[in-house]
């Protein structure tokens, strides 16, 4: 329950200084002199949300009752269903075949690439680790 409070409040406090620094950048790039408050409001609910999302879910990984396979997949679908809903309901996504396809297959690769770095992160540092205690 701690991991899930701690892990709570970075993703919210995070999701709002992403929410910060993109509506900051927009105004000072973008030449926007003046911002549409409910749009701000509902892109901001959403980078927090996002912000939360990201953080917790990777507590799938943690129960060791699940198998590699079985977190992954839940991890994945949480992840990719919640995020396309949350995208739609803001206006991130428009509903489309070829956006929903577009979405699908950005999500499949970059989650592939993303759970491929990390798998092979953290293999390499249980190699370190067990050459280590057999030195011992």
């Amino acid at each position: 329950m701690n991991a899930f409070l701690f892990r709570s409040m970075i993703g919210i406090f995070f999701g709002a200084f992403i929410a910060v620094m993109i509506t900051s950048a927009l105004i000072y790039f973008g030449g926007q002199s003046t911002i549409d408050g409910m749009h701000f409001i509902k892109n901001a609910f959403g980078y927090i949300f996002c912000g939360w999302l990201f953080n917790v879910t990777p507590l799938y990984f943690k129960i060791r009752s699940l198998r590699l396979p079985i977190q992954t997949a839940l991890h994945f679908l949480t992840v990719t269903i919640v995020y396309f809903l949350l995208g739609q309901w803001i206006g991130w996504i428009h509903i489309n075949v070829k956006n929903f396809l577009i979405f699908l297959g950005i999500s499949i690769i970059g989650y592939a690439i993303g759970w491929i770095g990390f798998y092979l992160y953290f293999k390499h540092e249980s190699k370190k680790l067990n050459n280590d205690l057999r030195r011992h």
